[in-house]
């Protein structure tokens, strides 16, 4: 090391961009005032160790004054304290490693001391230090800068707790997890929570402390031993826990204001590039619902999709752009992405071609209504799958202009089913809807005339596609769905509104519905419907009041909830399998197949002709009546339609 090192280090240290001194905003100390405070100290040390050696003796080394010493055992310190970066590391966050900066530093300084004092000894014959000096110094040297770091990190804990309202918050559970999630919060530079103990939810622990801690039963008395306390929030680290427990506390949290907070998953507790406790979040209602997690084949994903050219229709929606980017991982030859919406086309493509540089995406503007459009894409690549996720779905709407369904959702699924059959893909996998089930609505009923249709298919003796079908329920977050909708709600206030109090609805995430497309694409010989298993139903009003306690605010009291009755076509409870269905187990235990009764290829296509020949005329009624002939267990409910049922009879 040579000097010159040294003084652009001391410059850099003086004149960078942390060397100001901001006193109306201490957030903390530049790095010059650690120097020359740790410098001062050492000053101080040395005068202090002279004085101690004084009273034991009075006989010094005469080679260089005491003064002299003084000056060069405070050079060689602070050479030392360049060297190691002492004054580096934010002082009110001083973690073990500093310590040991510090410690290594004045090791290293008493060591270099010594040595001048031997090579003195050696060249003239006399020391410059005593070895007690040498030895009482770095003792108080040491002493004495890191008691200045533990007094600004003590000082600024106080100051922050007068100025700063952290949350007093409780860790649900005890365990290796539980407790190493406390030591984040306890030890991080993030000053936003107050551990205040743990809820255990097995046996009293009234005499056992963790960290310093209580822990706290969850049972009768919970709410009156923890009131004192003034608990702001409950933490739930994801993946532990009594899942039973774990609700009742949700409750008793949603009741008494007290915010729920989750903890990122266990694997990312590893990565120790990740500060858990920024990622301490504030609960979302989709976590709050019964929802078991899907476990992927991936071996078989993998294999089916790998270098494969792929075509995903609607690409650019909620459902359709999820499972491109799912497709994207496992790199296909190239994908595909065909939606009639410019816009969200756009957003996705500039996403895609950032997030997956290697994969050759081709985005197709078009409408699958235009079959000459669609037939110029399988003309010009050799396609081996289609993901068939574009529809119209909403049901109030589809109810008014049921033509505009029979032309999206059948006629549009038949334009791409027969392209398939024609070049010979390998595998067409549709998305369907629970509606489709003894459907009351006519987007319901016109996914289920797509699904026969694709179904009938399989006896066409030139056909060598395999037809899949999925069916699933809601999908939280997608457009549309009922979860930002009551978001919207209750941000301006409400009121919330339900269409019935006893409304039941199942849902899953874009993600499980998508991983669910996928994983049925590599199940099955064509012709089978895939069903999921979706956990508990959900009552829509039990929804709406717990995103409102989730938002701070007191259902009936701050927010109302109105009742608008049921819309057209719409009915109490979605069902997954139809009276008529039995089911067979997969690989994959969260997916069925319904075993339900098909059609020939010309029955399904008659019926159909009928419906698009009605449609064209502009005739809704003789559509939904022509729809009600091909499915016998449509039944319109709530809706302008009810009447032709019992003509059909």
């Amino acid at each position: 090391m040579t000097w010159e090192y040294f003084k652009r280090r001391l410059i850099f240290i003086l004149w960078n961009g942390d060397s100001k001194l901001r006193f109306r905003n201490l957030r903390y100390l530049p790095r010059w005032i650690v120097l020359v405070f740790d410098v001062f100290l050492v000053s101080v040390s040395s005068i202090i160790t002279y004085n101690i050696i004084n009273l034991l003796t009075h006989q010094f080394y005469e080679l260089l004054s005491i003064e002299w010493q003084i000056v060069l055992t405070v050079f060689v310190y602070s050479l030392s304290f360049l060297l190691l970066s002492t004054y580096s590391g934010v002082v009110r966050h001083s973690t073990f490693v500093d310590v040991a900066k510090i410690a290594i530093a004045c090791l290293i300084s008493t060591v270099v001391l010594a040595g001048i004092s031997y090579l003195s000894y050696f060249s003239t014959g006399q020391k410059i230090f005593l070895v007690p000096f040498l030895i009482i110094n770095v003792s108080i040297t040491f002493i004495s800068m890191l008691f200045f770091r533990l007094t600004v990190k003590m000082a600024y804990q106080s100051f922050s707790k007068v100025n700063r309202k952290r949350k007093n918050v409780l860790i649900f559970e005890v365990s290796d997890e539980t407790i190493a999630l406390a030591e984040a919060i306890n030890g991080s530079n993030e000053d936003v929570f107050d551990l205040v103990g743990f809820i255990s939810s097995k046996k009293k622990h009234t005499r056992v402390k963790i960290l310093g801690k209580p822990i706290f039963r969850f049972d009768d008395q919970f709410y009156a031993r923890i009131n004192p306390l003034k608990v702001d929030a409950v933490i739930l680290p994801a993946q532990v826990g009594n899942k039973a427990i774990q609700e009742k506390l949700i409750d008793f949290c949603l009741e008494n204001t007290i915010k729920i907070l989750s903890s990122p998953k266990i694997e990312a507790w590893e990565d120790t590039s990740i500060d858990l406790v920024s990622n301490i979040r504030q609960i979302q209602i989709e976590d709050l619902l019964d929802r078991h997690q899907i476990i992927l084949d991936d071996t078989l994903i993998r294999k089916s999709l790998s270098g494969k050219n792929i075509l995903v229709t609607g690409g650019a929606g909620s459902i359709g752009s999820e499972i491109v980017r799912q497709i994207a991982a496992f790199k296909p030859n190239k994908l595909i992405v065909f939606d009639q919406a410019e816009s969200p086309l756009n957003e996705i493509s500039l996403e895609l071609i950032e997030s997956y540089p290697k994969v050759d995406f081709q985005f197709v503007l078009g409408d699958i209504r235009n079959s000459k459009r669609v037939a110029e894409i399988f003309e010009s690549n050799r396609i081996s799958i289609v993901y068939h996720a574009a529809a119209y779905k909403h049901v109030p709407l589809i109810e008014n202009n049921p033509k505009e369904a029979v032309d999206v959702n059948i006629m549009g699924t038949i334009n791409i089913a027969d392209l398939c059959v024609e070049h010979g893909v390998d595998r067409f996998v549709m998305i369907s809807t629970d509606k489709a089930v003894n459907p009351t609505n006519v987007m319901g009923a016109t996914k289920r005339a797509a699904e026969l249709y694709v179904q009938s298919l399989k006896e066409i003796h030139s056909n060598r596609t395999d037809f899949i079908t999925t069916r699933f329920g809601n999908v939280l977050g997608s457009n549309g769905s009922v979860i930002p909708h009551f978001k919207k709600l209750i941000e301006k206030g409400g009121p919330v509104t339900v269409t019935h109090k006893d409304i039941i609805r199942y849902f899953m995430t874009i993600t499980e519905a998508c991983q669910l497309v996928l994983q049925a694409g590599t199940m099955g010989n064509g012709g089978e419907i895939f069903v999921f298993d979706m956990g508990k139903p959900v009552k829509i009003l039990n929804l709406a009041e717990k995103m409102i306690r989730l938002s701070g605010l007191e259902p009936y009291k701050d927010i109302e909830i109105e009742f608008t009755g049921l819309r057209p076509g719409e009915k109490l409870y979605e069902e997954l399998l139809s009276n008529d269905s039995e089911t067979l187990p997969t690989h994959n235990e969260k997916i069925l197949i319904a075993k339900q009764k098909g059609y020939t290829y010309n029955y399904v296509l008659d019926h159909l002709n009928n419906v698009i020949i009605a449609g064209a005329n502009d005739d809704n009624e003789m559509v939904v009546s022509c729809l009600k002939k091909l499915i016998p267990e449509f039944k319109s409910n709530n809706s302008i339609f009810e009447s032709l049922d019992r003509q059909v009879r």
